[in-house]
C-alpha cells in the first residue's frame, strides 16, 4: 500500500503556513520549504475582511488575531483637500457575514500563523532557494508539491508555465509604512485620500498604531535611490490633509517599502501532475482588491477540504491515486477560478479609477453596499 500523506509546500507566505497548518492538523505530514532566512513581513499590514476571519476561526486563530488587531467601523473616502465623497458601515457589513473585518501588522499575522505551525511540531526549512529541477525532485518525493512561493518570481509557477507568466506592472508604485500616533488621534476609520493619480490610505489597528501606503502613477525604475522615493513621497503630500500630515511626521523608517506594483492575468490552469499553485503565485490581486492574504487564507482552507473528502491519504493503485489527484486540484481550481478572477479585475478597475490620469477621482465607497461587498466576500463559505 502506497502512504499518500506527504505534502510539500514551497513558499511560507499566508498561504503556505495556513495550508501548513490546516494539512497537519488533517494527518498529513508536511515539509515547508522556504527562500530567505526568515519569514517576511512586506506588506506593513492587511485588513482581514470577514472571509478571512472566517478561515481563521476554522483554525482556532481567532481570538488571538482580535487580540492583536484592530476592529474599524467605517471606510471612508475623501478627495486630497479632505472632503468627505463617501463611506461604508464596516460593522453591517461583519454583522451581515456573521464575522468581524480585523486590521493587523503583517508581522503581528505572520507571527501568529508560524507559532500555531511551530505548536503543531513543524519546523520551516529557511534558505531553501528552489529551482525547476528541485521541485522536479520533490515531485518524485512527496504525493503533492504546493506553490505559495509569490506572485514575482515563483520557481513552481515557472515548472507549470516554463514559457513563463510575466507578472504585469500597472503603472503605479507603493510606498508603505508604519505610524505610531498618540492615542485618539485616529478615527476608527479607513481612510482613503485621493487626487488625480495619487492616493493615500490609512489603516488604523489600536492605540494610536496604523499602516499606511502612499500611492501615485510612475513609470518604473529600479534604479533610483529608495530615498528619492521617499523624498518625491514627502513632496507630493505636502500639503494633503492633516491625518496624512502626523502620519507621515511620524512613521518608523525601517518599515519604509517601495514597491512596483504588478499582478497576473488569470490562469488557464493551477496544476500539471502533483504540482500546484496557489495564493499569490496563482491568482496574484492588486492591492487595490484588498484581497490578498484573504484570498491566500481561502485557497488552503478550501484546498485542505478538498484533500481530506477526496484524497485518501493511502490507496493501493497508483494510477487510482493519480486520478484521485487530479480530479481533486481541477475541482479545486473550478471551484476558485472565478472567484479569484472577479477579484483580480475588481482590483484593476479600482486601480484605474485611481491611477487612470481622471481629473476628478470617483467616490467608489458609496456606490458598494454593505449586502454586496458581504455577499461577495463570503461566497463559497
Amino acid at each position: 500500500m502506497k502512504n499518500n500523506n506527504r505534502i510539500a509546500i514551497v513558499g511560507a507566505g499566508v498561504a503556505g503556513i495556513a495550508l501548513a497548518i490546516l494539512a497537519t492538523k488533517q494527518g498529513y505530514q508536511v515539509s515547508l520549504y522556504e527562500r530567505n532566512s526568515n519569514i517576511s513581513s512586506i506588506g506593513a499590514g492587511v485588513t482581514l475582511w470577514p472571509n478571512a476571519m472566517f478561515v481563521l476561526q476554522q483554525m482556532a486563530l481567532e481570538d488571538e488575531i482580535k487580540g492583536l488587531g484592530g476592529v474599524p467601523s467605517f471606510m471612508r473616502q475623501f478627495d486630497k483637500f479632505g472632503t468627505q465623497q463617501g463611506k461604508l458601515n464596516i460593522e453591517d457589513v461583519n454583522a451581515l457575514s456573521g464575522f468581524a473585518s480585523v486590521t493587523i501588522l503583517r508581522r503581528d499575522l505572520m507571527n501568529i500563523l508560524a507559532r500555531a505551525l511551530d505548536d503543531l511540531g513543524v519546523k520551516i526549512q529557511f534558505n531553501c532557494s528552489m529551482t525547476v529541477e528541485d521541485i522536479d525532485t520533490l515531485k518524485q518525493s512527496f504525493s503533492l508539491v504546493v506553490g505559495t512561493d509569490g506572485r514575482m518570481n515563483s520557481v513552481v509557477r515557472h515548472t507549470l508555465y516554463p514559457q513563463e507568466v510575466k507578472p504585469c506592472y500597472q503603472g503605479f508604485i507603493n510606498i508603505i509604512g508604519i505610524s505610531q500616533l498618540e492615542e485618539g488621534v485616529l478615527d476608527n476609520a479607513i481612510d482613503d485620500f485621493r487626487g488625480p493619480s495619487e492616493r493615500f490610505g490609512i489603516v488604523p489597528v489600536k492605540a494610536g498604531l496604523c499602516y499606511w501606503a502612499a500611492g501615485w502613477s510612475t513609470q518604473m525604475d529600479k534604479l533610483r535611490p529608495l530615498s528619492a522615493w521617499f523624498d518625491e513621497m514627502h513632496q507630493r503630500f505636502i500639503n494633503w490633509p492633516v491625518p496624512v500630515q502626523n502620519v507621515l511626521e511620524c512613521y518608523d523608517k525601517s518599515s519604509l517599502n517601495r514597491i512596483f506594483v504588478h499582478d497576473i492575468n488569470p490562469l488557464p490552469y493551477w496544476h500539471k501532475d502533483n504540482v500546484l499553485i496557489i495564493g499569490d503565485a496563482a491568482h496574484a490581486p492588486l492591492p487595490t482588491s484588498g484581497q490578498g492574504a484573504c484570498q491566500a487564507l481561502e485557497d488552503a482552507w478550501h484546498l485542505a477540504r478538498h484533500l481530506s473528502r477526496h484524497f485518501p491519504l493511502n490507496v493501493e493503485n497508483k494510477y487510482e491515486l493519480a486520478h484521485d489527484l487530479d480530479k481533486v486540484l481541477t475541482d479545486f481550481y473550478q471551484q476558485r477560478i472565478v472567484k479569484t478572477s472577479a477579484i483580480q479585475a475588481a482590483g484593476r478597475t479600482l486601480a484605474q479609477t485611481i491611477f487612470g490620469g481622471s481629473d476628478e477621482p470617483k467616490s467608489v465607497v458609496s456606490g458598494i453596499s454593505a449586502e454586496q461587498l458581504s455577499e461577495f466576500w463570503m461566497k463559497g463559505l
